[in-house]
């Protein structure tokens, strides 16, 4: 007898889990579906970020599917729609922002970095070049040219002893 209880109400559980997880809406037609599959496939869930809300498992994802359903309901189009969930999250709630300035600065920063960056290797490639040209006899000092001409001939002189 224990044994039919605990797996009845081991049943009812499964049920209430399975219920739980699964929405369900009621459209007029067919397309009204479609309409509500495309919707909550374009709309990013603001908590999972890479899932769409129709993916997403999310509370908040629930209640944007909720609420995309409920628009519906009022006769509001895709684009109203759309509009609404923009203006309560944000530009980032659809998989295409569209192009404001704040989206251009964002795509010129990494471009200008890298124009940045190669003109400073230049920069620096160049300098390296003339200071290496010019690191000869040019950049010593008469006194140092003189130390250097003793430094060579005593050199010189003890290679030419070591030889006789």
């Amino acid at each position: 007898m224990l044994k039919r209880i605990s797996f009845i109400l081991f049943g009812l559980m499964m049920t209430f889990v399975a219920h739980a997880t699964i929405d369900t809406y009621n459209f007029k037609s067919v397309e009204e579906e479609q309409q509500f599959r495309e919707l909550t496939g374009q709309l990013r869930c603001p908590k999972c970020q890479n899932n769409s809300i129709a993916d997403s498992n999310a509370p908040i994802a629930t209640d944007m599917r909720e609420k995309v359903y409920e628009l519906m309901e009022q006769g509001q189009s895709r684009q109203d729609i759309i509009n609404y969930m923009v203006d309560r999250y944000g530009n980032f709630v659809t998989y295409e922002p569209p192009i404001t300035p704040a989206t251009i600065f964002l795509w010129l920063v990494p471009v200008l970095c890298v124009v940045i960056g190669a003109a400073a290797i230049v920069m620096l490639s160049r300098r390296r070049k003339v200071s290496d040209s010019g690191a000869g006899s040019e950049s010593l000092s008469e006194q140092e040219k003189a130390r250097l001409q003793q430094l060579l001939s005593d050199k010189t002189g003890a290679k030419g002893r070591k030889k006789s």
